[in-house]
Protein backbone atom coordinates (compact mmCIF):
# COMPACT_ATOMS: atom_id res chain seq x y z
CA UNK A 1 0.00 0.00 0.00
CA UNK A 2 2.98 2.43 0.93
CA UNK A 3 5.70 0.34 -1.27
CA UNK A 4 7.71 4.06 -1.73
CA UNK A 5 8.86 4.38 2.06
CA UNK A 6 10.98 1.00 1.91
CA UNK A 7 12.60 2.29 -1.67
CA UNK A 8 16.14 3.64 -0.19
CA UNK A 9 17.67 3.42 3.15
CA UNK A 10 19.60 6.76 4.47
CA UNK A 11 23.45 5.92 3.55
CA UNK A 12 25.83 5.77 7.26
CA UNK A 13 28.07 8.25 7.80
CA UNK A 14 32.01 7.02 7.34
CA UNK A 15 32.42 3.90 9.40
CA UNK A 16 34.87 4.13 12.06
CA UNK A 17 36.71 0.83 13.16
CA UNK A 18 36.91 1.90 16.45
CA UNK A 19 33.33 2.93 16.41
CA UNK A 20 32.47 -0.46 14.86
CA UNK A 21 33.63 -2.54 17.29
CA UNK A 22 32.96 -0.80 20.33
CA UNK A 23 28.84 -0.54 18.56
CA UNK A 24 30.04 -4.48 18.71
CA UNK A 25 31.18 -4.81 22.26
CA UNK A 26 28.08 -2.30 23.61
CA UNK A 27 25.75 -4.91 21.82
CA UNK A 28 27.34 -8.16 23.28
CA UNK A 29 27.58 -6.67 26.23
CA UNK A 30 23.84 -6.18 26.25
CA UNK A 31 23.23 -9.61 25.59
CA UNK A 32 25.12 -10.76 28.25
CA UNK A 33 23.43 -8.26 30.86
CA UNK A 34 20.19 -9.51 29.86
CA UNK A 35 21.30 -13.53 29.92
CA UNK A 36 22.44 -12.98 33.74
CA UNK A 37 18.92 -10.13 34.16
CA UNK A 38 16.66 -13.57 33.00
CA UNK A 39 19.14 -15.62 35.63
CA UNK A 40 18.66 -13.04 38.46
CA UNK A 41 14.86 -13.09 37.65
CA UNK A 42 14.49 -16.59 38.01
CA UNK A 43 16.71 -16.37 41.33
CA UNK A 44 14.55 -13.90 42.43
CA UNK A 45 11.80 -15.50 42.22
CA UNK A 46 12.91 -18.61 43.62
CA UNK A 47 13.82 -16.55 46.64
CA UNK A 48 10.86 -14.83 46.53
CA UNK A 49 9.18 -18.12 47.46
CA UNK A 50 11.48 -19.31 49.68
CA UNK A 51 10.97 -15.92 51.61
CA UNK A 52 7.32 -16.98 51.65
CA UNK A 53 7.61 -20.40 52.70
CA UNK A 54 9.85 -19.89 55.50
CA UNK A 55 8.03 -17.14 56.68
CA UNK A 56 4.96 -19.84 56.67
CA UNK A 57 7.96 -22.43 58.40
CA UNK A 58 8.37 -20.15 60.89
CA UNK A 59 4.25 -19.63 61.83
CA UNK A 60 3.93 -23.08 61.49
CA UNK A 61 7.26 -24.17 63.34
CA UNK A 62 5.51 -21.43 66.20
CA UNK A 63 2.23 -23.40 65.95
CA UNK A 64 3.58 -26.50 66.46
CA UNK A 65 5.67 -25.18 69.40
CA UNK A 66 2.25 -24.17 71.11
CA UNK A 67 0.48 -26.39 70.14
CA UNK A 68 3.44 -29.49 71.57
CA UNK A 69 3.14 -27.28 74.48
CA UNK A 70 -0.58 -27.99 74.77
CA UNK A 71 0.15 -31.48 74.33
CA UNK A 72 2.96 -31.84 76.90
CA UNK A 73 0.75 -30.14 79.24
CA UNK A 74 -1.99 -32.40 78.82
CA UNK A 75 0.11 -35.46 79.02
CA UNK A 76 1.40 -34.33 82.22
CA UNK A 77 -2.18 -33.85 83.23
CA UNK A 78 -2.93 -37.27 81.82
CA UNK A 79 -0.01 -38.54 83.65
CA UNK A 80 -0.77 -37.62 86.84
CA UNK A 81 -4.73 -38.21 86.54
CA UNK A 82 -3.47 -42.28 85.13
CA UNK A 83 -1.30 -41.91 88.52
CA UNK A 84 -3.86 -41.19 90.91
CA UNK A 85 -6.39 -43.52 88.40
CA UNK A 86 -3.60 -46.78 89.02
CA UNK A 87 -3.42 -45.84 93.05
CA UNK A 88 -7.41 -45.66 93.41
CA UNK A 89 -7.59 -49.07 90.76
CA UNK A 90 -4.69 -51.06 92.93
CA UNK A 91 -6.60 -49.68 95.89
CA UNK A 92 -10.22 -50.95 94.39
CA UNK A 93 -8.55 -54.16 93.31
CA UNK A 94 -7.32 -54.62 97.30
CA UNK A 95 -11.04 -53.95 98.35
CA UNK A 96 -12.36 -56.25 95.98
CA UNK A 97 -9.93 -59.27 96.46
CA UNK A 98 -10.77 -58.78 100.38
CA UNK A 99 -14.29 -58.80 99.69
CA UNK A 100 -13.39 -61.63 97.41
CA UNK A 101 -11.75 -63.55 100.10
CA UNK A 102 -14.67 -62.43 102.61
CA UNK A 103 -17.12 -63.78 99.55
CA UNK A 104 -15.54 -67.26 99.33
CA UNK A 105 -15.69 -67.53 102.96
CA UNK A 106 -18.89 -67.21 103.25
CA UNK A 107 -19.37 -69.21 100.34
CA UNK A 108 -17.55 -71.86 102.58
CA UNK A 109 -19.74 -71.32 105.85
CA UNK A 110 -23.24 -71.33 103.36
CA UNK A 111 -22.26 -74.87 102.00
CA UNK A 112 -21.07 -76.01 105.61
CA UNK A 113 -24.43 -74.56 106.84
CA UNK A 114 -26.56 -76.76 104.14
CA UNK A 115 -24.39 -79.68 105.70
CA UNK A 116 -25.58 -79.07 109.11
CA UNK A 117 -28.87 -78.25 108.69
CA UNK A 118 -29.25 -81.81 106.86
CA UNK A 119 -27.44 -82.73 110.14
CA UNK A 120 -29.90 -80.67 112.44
CA UNK A 121 -32.91 -82.35 109.90
CA UNK A 122 -31.57 -85.88 111.00
CA UNK A 123 -31.32 -84.89 114.65
CA UNK A 124 -34.60 -83.73 114.50
CA UNK A 125 -36.35 -86.54 113.01
CA UNK A 126 -34.79 -88.63 116.02
CA UNK A 127 -36.09 -86.24 118.91
CA UNK A 128 -39.29 -86.83 117.02
CA UNK A 129 -38.96 -90.35 117.19
CA UNK A 130 -38.15 -89.79 120.97
CA UNK A 131 -40.50 -87.82 121.96
CA UNK A 132 -43.05 -90.64 120.43
CA UNK A 133 -42.15 -93.33 122.87
CA UNK A 134 -42.68 -90.36 125.40
CA UNK A 135 -45.69 -90.31 124.58
CA UNK A 136 -46.06 -93.90 124.72
CA UNK A 137 -44.72 -94.72 128.00
CA UNK A 138 -47.31 -91.68 129.30
CA UNK A 139 -50.09 -93.22 127.69
CA UNK A 140 -48.77 -96.76 129.12
CA UNK A 141 -48.36 -95.04 133.00
CA UNK A 142 -51.60 -93.36 132.21
CA UNK A 143 -53.42 -97.07 132.08
CA UNK A 144 -51.20 -98.53 134.96
CA UNK A 145 -52.37 -95.32 136.82
CA UNK A 146 -56.28 -96.37 136.42
CA UNK A 147 -55.48 -99.83 136.94
CA UNK A 148 -53.66 -98.85 140.12
CA UNK A 149 -56.66 -96.49 141.30
CA UNK A 150 -59.29 -99.61 140.85
CA UNK A 151 -56.91 -101.58 142.57
CA UNK A 152 -57.04 -99.44 145.49
CA UNK A 153 -60.32 -98.42 145.32
CA UNK A 154 -61.12 -102.50 145.87
CA UNK A 155 -58.67 -102.87 148.78
CA UNK A 156 -60.26 -99.98 150.84
CA UNK A 157 -58.88 -97.98 153.88
CA UNK A 158 -55.75 -99.79 152.86
CA UNK A 159 -55.51 -99.15 149.38
CA UNK A 160 -56.31 -95.47 149.92
CA UNK A 161 -52.39 -94.48 150.32
CA UNK A 162 -51.76 -96.31 146.88
CA UNK A 163 -54.60 -94.66 145.23
CA UNK A 164 -53.04 -90.83 146.10
CA UNK A 165 -49.73 -92.50 144.03
CA UNK A 166 -52.06 -93.14 141.51
CA UNK A 167 -53.44 -89.85 141.39
CA UNK A 168 -50.32 -88.62 141.18
CA UNK A 169 -48.65 -90.79 138.59
CA UNK A 170 -51.98 -90.60 136.35
CA UNK A 171 -51.51 -86.61 136.79
CA UNK A 172 -48.25 -86.96 135.52
CA UNK A 173 -48.74 -88.84 132.70
CA UNK A 174 -51.30 -86.12 131.61
CA UNK A 175 -48.80 -83.70 131.66
CA UNK A 176 -46.13 -85.73 129.93
CA UNK A 177 -48.38 -86.37 127.48
CA UNK A 178 -49.06 -82.74 126.69
CA UNK A 179 -45.83 -82.10 126.87
CA UNK A 180 -45.11 -84.57 124.36
CA UNK A 181 -47.50 -83.23 122.25
CA UNK A 182 -46.48 -79.93 122.34
CA UNK A 183 -42.67 -81.07 121.78
CA UNK A 184 -44.39 -82.75 118.92
CA UNK A 185 -45.98 -79.60 117.57
CA UNK A 186 -42.70 -77.52 117.94
CA UNK A 187 -40.87 -79.98 116.09
CA UNK A 188 -42.59 -80.34 113.18
CA UNK A 189 -43.30 -76.42 113.17
CA UNK A 190 -38.81 -76.91 113.69
CA UNK A 191 -39.09 -79.49 110.86
CA UNK A 192 -40.51 -76.92 108.24
CA UNK A 193 -38.52 -74.08 109.18
CA UNK A 194 -35.14 -76.74 109.04
CA UNK A 195 -36.37 -78.04 105.44
CA UNK A 196 -37.31 -74.74 104.53
CA UNK A 197 -33.65 -73.23 105.44
CA UNK A 198 -32.31 -76.25 103.99
CA UNK A 199 -33.84 -75.72 100.66
CA UNK A 200 -32.33 -72.03 100.82
CA UNK A 201 -29.41 -73.48 101.65
CA UNK A 202 -29.05 -75.66 99.12
CA UNK A 203 -29.98 -72.94 96.59
CA UNK A 204 -27.01 -70.51 98.25
CA UNK A 205 -25.05 -72.86 98.48
CA UNK A 206 -25.21 -73.58 94.47
CA UNK A 207 -24.66 -70.16 94.25
CA UNK A 208 -21.51 -69.86 96.72
CA UNK A 209 -19.83 -72.82 94.86
CA UNK A 210 -20.11 -70.37 91.51
CA UNK A 211 -18.37 -67.72 93.26
CA UNK A 212 -15.69 -70.39 94.64
CA UNK A 213 -15.34 -71.14 91.00
CA UNK A 214 -15.62 -67.96 89.66
CA UNK A 215 -13.33 -66.34 92.22
CA UNK A 216 -10.21 -67.28 90.44
CA UNK A 217 -11.50 -65.87 87.30
CA UNK A 218 -12.69 -62.45 89.18
CA UNK A 219 -8.63 -62.62 90.72
CA UNK A 220 -7.15 -63.57 87.11
CA UNK A 221 -9.45 -60.37 85.94
CA UNK A 222 -8.71 -57.70 88.65
CA UNK A 223 -4.95 -58.37 87.81
CA UNK A 224 -5.25 -57.92 84.21
CA UNK A 225 -7.29 -54.84 84.90
CA UNK A 226 -4.50 -53.51 87.21
CA UNK A 227 -1.88 -54.32 84.70
CA UNK A 228 -4.11 -52.42 82.12
CA UNK A 229 -4.21 -49.67 84.18
CA UNK A 230 -0.13 -49.92 85.06
CA UNK A 231 0.91 -49.92 81.19
CA UNK A 232 -1.11 -47.08 80.35
CA UNK A 233 -0.01 -45.28 82.92
CA UNK A 234 3.98 -46.60 82.01
CA UNK A 235 2.74 -45.35 78.23
CA UNK A 236 1.90 -41.89 79.39
CA UNK A 237 5.12 -41.27 80.96
CA UNK A 238 6.85 -42.28 77.61
CA UNK A 239 4.48 -39.61 75.43
CA UNK A 240 5.47 -36.91 78.07
CA UNK A 241 9.25 -37.48 78.09
CA UNK A 242 8.57 -38.00 73.95
CA UNK A 243 6.85 -34.34 74.03
CA UNK A 244 9.66 -32.82 76.28
CA UNK A 245 12.08 -34.21 73.66
CA UNK A 246 9.83 -32.54 71.23
CA UNK A 247 9.55 -28.93 72.80
CA UNK A 248 13.02 -29.04 72.98
CA UNK A 249 14.17 -29.99 69.57
CA UNK A 250 11.01 -27.06 68.42
CA UNK A 251 12.39 -24.78 70.73
CA UNK A 252 15.68 -24.76 69.31
CA UNK A 253 14.59 -25.45 65.71
CA UNK A 254 12.86 -21.81 66.09
CA UNK A 255 15.85 -19.99 65.82
CA UNK A 256 17.26 -21.81 62.87
CA UNK A 257 14.28 -20.90 60.74
CA UNK A 258 14.65 -17.70 61.80
CA UNK A 259 17.98 -17.47 61.20
CA UNK A 260 17.66 -18.94 57.67
CA UNK A 261 14.64 -16.64 56.94
CA UNK A 262 16.93 -13.64 57.82
CA UNK A 263 19.77 -14.96 55.47
CA UNK A 264 17.40 -15.88 52.79
CA UNK A 265 15.56 -12.20 53.26
CA UNK A 266 19.23 -10.55 53.13
CA UNK A 267 20.57 -12.51 50.13
CA UNK A 268 17.15 -11.68 48.24
CA UNK A 269 17.89 -7.86 48.92
CA UNK A 270 20.91 -8.01 47.62
CA UNK A 271 19.62 -10.35 44.56
CA UNK A 272 16.99 -7.20 44.29
CA UNK A 273 19.83 -4.51 44.53
CA UNK A 274 22.10 -6.54 41.72
CA UNK A 275 18.94 -6.56 39.56
CA UNK A 276 18.41 -2.97 39.93
CA UNK A 277 22.37 -2.64 39.33
CA UNK A 278 21.97 -4.77 35.94
CA UNK A 279 18.87 -2.96 34.47
CA UNK A 280 20.80 0.36 35.20
CA UNK A 281 23.64 -1.42 33.45
CA UNK A 282 21.29 -2.54 30.46
CA UNK A 283 20.10 1.10 30.32
CA UNK A 284 23.93 2.22 30.48
CA UNK A 285 24.77 -0.39 26.97
CA UNK A 286 21.87 0.64 25.26
CA UNK A 287 22.77 4.38 25.42
CA UNK A 288 26.51 3.44 24.33
CA UNK A 289 24.68 1.73 21.32
CA UNK A 290 22.66 5.25 20.98
CA UNK A 291 25.63 6.99 20.95
CA UNK A 292 27.60 4.92 18.89
CA UNK A 293 25.56 4.73 16.26
CA UNK A 294 24.71 9.08 16.19
CA UNK A 295 28.79 8.66 16.01
CA UNK A 296 28.37 6.80 12.80
CA UNK A 297 29.11 3.57 14.18
CA UNK A 298 28.09 0.31 12.06
CA UNK A 299 27.60 -2.75 13.41
CA UNK A 300 25.04 -5.39 12.50
CA UNK A 301 21.92 -3.52 14.19
CA UNK A 302 22.63 -0.27 11.42
CA UNK A 303 20.32 -1.86 8.43
CA UNK A 304 17.85 -2.81 10.92
CA UNK A 305 17.91 0.79 12.59
CA UNK A 306 17.83 1.95 9.16
CA UNK A 307 14.48 -0.06 8.37
CA UNK A 308 12.65 0.56 11.49
CA UNK A 309 13.04 4.21 11.25
CA UNK A 310 11.71 4.24 7.60
CA UNK A 311 8.84 1.91 8.80
CA UNK A 312 8.35 3.85 11.32
CA UNK A 313 8.37 7.08 9.41
CA UNK A 314 5.54 5.71 6.74
CA UNK A 315 3.28 4.55 9.60
CA UNK A 316 3.53 8.19 10.59
CA UNK A 317 2.51 9.78 7.40
CA UNK A 318 -0.16 7.05 6.99
CA UNK A 319 -1.92 8.03 9.96
CA UNK A 320 -1.72 11.94 9.46
CA UNK A 321 -3.28 11.05 5.51
CA UNK A 322 -6.01 9.44 7.58
CA UNK A 323 -6.60 11.58 9.72
CA UNK A 324 -6.50 14.77 6.71
CA UNK A 325 -8.47 12.68 5.01
CA UNK A 326 -10.97 12.24 7.71
CA UNK A 327 -11.18 8.53 7.90
CA UNK A 328 -9.92 8.32 11.59
CA UNK A 329 -10.34 11.16 13.88
CA UNK A 330 -7.41 12.08 16.20
CA UNK A 331 -9.38 11.11 19.51
CA UNK A 332 -9.82 7.76 18.16
CA UNK A 333 -6.74 7.26 16.90
CA UNK A 334 -5.21 8.62 20.66
CA UNK A 335 -8.09 6.39 22.44
CA UNK A 336 -6.68 5.06 25.05
CA UNK A 337 -9.48 3.58 26.93
CA UNK A 338 -8.84 -0.04 26.94
CA UNK A 339 -11.77 -2.53 26.79
CA UNK A 340 -11.30 -5.59 27.62
CA UNK A 341 -12.57 -8.20 25.33
CA UNK A 342 -14.79 -11.05 26.86
CA UNK A 343 -13.59 -14.61 27.67
CA UNK A 344 -9.73 -13.70 26.56
CA UNK A 345 -7.27 -15.44 28.57
CA UNK A 346 -4.69 -13.95 28.35
CA UNK A 347 -6.55 -10.46 27.99
CA UNK A 348 -7.28 -8.39 24.65
CA UNK A 349 -8.12 -5.28 24.54
CA UNK A 350 -9.73 -2.99 21.83
CA UNK A 351 -10.20 0.54 21.75
CA UNK A 352 -11.67 2.74 18.76
CA UNK A 353 -8.96 2.78 16.52
CA UNK A 354 -8.67 -0.38 16.61
CA UNK A 355 -10.20 -1.41 12.96
CA UNK A 356 -8.55 1.48 11.21
CA UNK A 357 -5.06 -0.02 12.29
CA UNK A 358 -6.01 -3.44 11.84
CA UNK A 359 -6.37 -2.41 7.94
CA UNK A 360 -3.11 -0.04 7.39
CA UNK A 361 -0.64 -1.72 9.89
CA UNK A 362 -0.11 -5.06 8.21
CA UNK A 363 0.68 -3.61 5.07
CA UNK A 364 3.96 -1.69 6.64
CA UNK A 365 4.63 -4.70 9.22
CA UNK A 366 4.35 -7.68 7.05
CA UNK A 367 6.82 -6.82 4.34
CA UNK A 368 9.36 -6.54 7.55
CA UNK A 369 9.48 -10.09 7.93
CA UNK A 370 10.75 -10.80 5.00
CA UNK A 371 13.78 -7.94 5.09
CA UNK A 372 15.93 -10.54 6.99
CA UNK A 373 15.65 -14.40 8.10
CA UNK A 374 16.20 -12.69 11.96
CA UNK A 375 13.22 -11.09 11.83
CA UNK A 376 10.86 -12.47 14.32
CA UNK A 377 8.00 -9.89 14.62
CA UNK A 378 7.54 -6.02 13.57
CA UNK A 379 4.65 -4.23 15.47
CA UNK A 380 3.62 -0.83 16.17
CA UNK A 381 3.06 -0.45 20.38
CA UNK A 382 0.96 3.03 21.92
CA UNK A 383 2.77 4.66 24.59
CA UNK A 384 1.34 2.15 27.13
CA UNK A 385 2.74 -1.12 25.36
CA UNK A 386 -1.06 -1.50 23.57
CA UNK A 387 -0.40 -3.80 20.45
CA UNK A 388 -3.27 -3.66 18.47
CA UNK A 389 -2.47 -5.48 15.33
CA UNK A 390 0.39 -8.20 15.08
CA UNK A 391 1.84 -10.07 12.59
CA UNK A 392 -0.51 -12.67 10.85
CA UNK A 393 1.25 -15.66 12.77
CA UNK A 394 0.65 -14.28 15.90
CA UNK A 395 -2.91 -13.27 15.32
CA UNK A 396 -4.32 -16.27 15.86
CA UNK A 397 -7.86 -16.63 17.12
CA UNK A 398 -7.51 -17.74 21.11
CA UNK A 399 -8.23 -21.41 22.11
CA UNK A 400 -8.93 -22.83 25.33
CA UNK A 401 -5.12 -23.45 25.89
CA UNK A 402 -3.60 -20.58 27.79
CA UNK A 403 -0.22 -21.88 27.02
CA UNK A 404 -0.88 -21.56 22.98
CA UNK A 405 -2.92 -18.19 23.08
CA UNK A 406 0.20 -17.17 24.95
CA UNK A 407 2.45 -18.03 22.22
CA UNK A 408 0.27 -17.50 18.76
CA UNK A 409 -2.17 -15.12 20.26
CA UNK A 410 -0.09 -11.98 20.89
CA UNK A 411 -2.43 -9.29 19.07
CA UNK A 412 -4.43 -6.59 21.22
CA UNK A 413 -2.69 -7.24 24.16
CA UNK A 414 -0.66 -4.71 26.65
CA UNK A 415 3.40 -5.88 26.86
CA UNK A 416 3.71 -3.07 29.86
CA UNK A 417 7.13 -4.65 30.88
CA UNK A 418 10.17 -2.63 31.00
CA UNK A 419 10.78 -3.08 27.54
CA UNK A 420 7.77 -2.78 25.92
CA UNK A 421 7.09 0.87 27.86
CA UNK A 422 10.70 1.80 26.84
CA UNK A 423 9.88 1.28 23.15
CA UNK A 424 6.00 2.41 22.86
CA UNK A 425 7.67 5.66 24.99
CA UNK A 426 10.78 6.56 23.37
CA UNK A 427 11.29 9.87 21.63
CA UNK A 428 14.62 9.34 20.51
CA UNK A 429 15.19 8.40 16.72
CA UNK A 430 15.97 4.80 17.59
CA UNK A 431 16.10 2.52 20.78
CA UNK A 432 17.95 -0.74 20.77
CA UNK A 433 17.08 -3.08 23.57
CA UNK A 434 18.09 -6.57 24.68
CA UNK A 435 15.76 -8.72 25.96
CA UNK A 436 14.28 -12.24 26.89
CA UNK A 437 10.80 -12.72 25.36
CA UNK A 438 8.29 -14.77 26.91
CA UNK A 439 7.05 -17.27 24.28
CA UNK A 440 5.09 -19.40 26.88
CA UNK A 441 5.07 -22.39 28.79
CA UNK A 442 8.46 -21.15 30.41
CA UNK A 443 10.36 -20.87 27.38
CA UNK A 444 12.16 -17.77 26.67
CA UNK A 445 14.45 -16.41 23.79
CA UNK A 446 17.07 -13.49 23.80
CA UNK A 447 16.07 -10.66 21.03
CA UNK A 448 17.08 -7.44 20.30
CA UNK A 449 14.19 -5.18 20.04
CA UNK A 450 14.75 -1.75 18.04
CA UNK A 451 12.21 0.79 18.23
CA UNK A 452 11.66 4.20 16.13
CA UNK A 453 8.65 6.22 17.33
CA UNK A 454 5.47 6.82 15.21
CA UNK A 455 3.76 10.55 15.57
CA UNK A 456 0.63 11.91 14.29
CA UNK A 457 -0.27 15.48 13.96
CA UNK A 458 2.93 15.90 16.08
CA UNK A 459 1.67 14.03 18.71
CA UNK A 460 3.56 11.23 20.08
CA UNK A 461 1.34 8.00 19.52
CA UNK A 462 4.30 5.36 20.28
CA UNK A 463 6.28 3.26 17.79
CA UNK A 464 7.25 0.33 15.54
CA UNK A 465 9.12 -2.20 17.28
CA UNK A 466 11.06 -5.04 15.35
CA UNK A 467 12.35 -7.68 17.06
CA UNK A 468 15.40 -9.96 15.56
CA UNK A 469 17.47 -12.74 16.93
CA UNK A 470 21.40 -12.56 17.00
Amino acid sequence: MYPEVFMTLHSPLRPSPQLDRLAESAAALGYEIVDIVGFLDLVETHARNQRGLLSTLGQSAQDVVAANGDVRERVVALGATSEQALREVQSSVSMVRTAGGKTRDVAVWVKALADRTDAVGETLKAVKANNSQIAQIATQVNTLAINAKIEAARAGEAGRGFAVVADAINDLSQKTRTAAKQISENIESLTGWIDDLGQEAESVADDAGQVLDTSSETDNALSRMENTIQTEHEQTLCIASSAERAQAALTQLQPAVQDIDATVRETSDGIETAHARMLALIDSSEHIVQSVASLGGTSVDAPFIAYVQKAAKAISDVFDAAVARGEISDAQLFDRQYQEIRGSHPAQFSTRALDFLDRVLPDIQEPALEFDSKVVFCAAVDVNGYLPTHNRMFSQPQSSDVVWNTAHCRNRRIFDDRVGLKAGRNTEDFLLQVYRRDMGGGEFRVMKDLSAPIRAGGRHWGALRLAYSR
